[in-house]
């Protein structure tokens, strides 16, 4: 078990879940089922979950613990089942084609991917033991960022672009998680209540917009000009 007090052996487990993470985000772009959005979004935020319960353990740091408890509570139960209910209650379950074509915007993603290493790489410092820990997920963390910031604005339905914007703060938490040990308890307790009254905001507004237009195709909205 001495593998547990082993930084070396923590390091490599941050960045294969972070490898995931972004495999998760890019899986996220091809797929155009709703549910199978909502769950990849589920996975990936019990992913980071994971990643912060880890850096907690190697740097003895609890307050890390309680954002990891709060990342499964309202990310990866609580946000994908208000989510899920509002694709039942709306009856759409798939994604309309996107600006951009599926293919395309894998191979925008993977750009998006290397412009994030090459960025990433500059802030790379090699170090070694716990204080270092999740110090090379950064460029993981900007990917995250750009690549849901690029869903926004690729896709057409108003719930998508929701979940878009969770993923994009994904990789913020992501950002904060691995390279400043998370920010402090009043602030992380502050985000998830922030992100939990947006849904919740963003999922009444995109029911009144399949109510009014009978679609949630946000392009619809320019009837609303003068």
């Amino acid at each position: 078990m001495d593998f547990l007090h082993n930084p070396e052996f923590g390091d490599k487990l941050v960045t294969l879940m972070a490898a995931f993470v972004l495999v998760f985000q890019i899986a996220m772009v091809g797929q155009r089922s709703l549910i199978m959005n909502i769950r990849l979004f589920g996975a990936q935020s019990f992913l980071l979950a994971a990643i912060a319960a880890v850096i907690a353990h190697y740097n003895h740091a609890p307050h890390i613990y309680v954002a990891a408890v709060m990342t499964v509570l309202v990310k990866v139960i609580l946000v994908p089942v208000l989510l899920e209910r509002l694709v039942d209650r709306i009856e759409i379950r798939h994604e309309i084609e996107p600006i951009v074509n599926v293919p395309l915007s894998i191979v925008i993603s993977g750009g998006l991917t290397l412009v994030a290493y090459i960025v990433g790489e500059s802030f790379y410092h090699p170090e070694t033991g716990a204080a270092s820990l999740g110090h090379n997920t950064l460029a993981v963390a900007i990917s995250v960022f750009l690549i849901g910031f690029f869903m926004m604005i690729n896709r057409r339905k108003a719930l998508t672009q929701v979940f878009a914007l969770l993923t994009l703060e994904n990789g913020i938490f992501l950002a904060a998680i691995c390279l400043t040990y998370g920010m402090p308890l009043v602030v992380d307790l502050g985000v998830f209540f922030d992100v939990l009254v947006a849904v919740l905001v963003l999922g009444i507004l995109v029911y009144r917009i399949r109510e009014t237009f009978e679609s949630m195709d946000v392009s619809k909205l320019r009837r609303l000009r003068g």
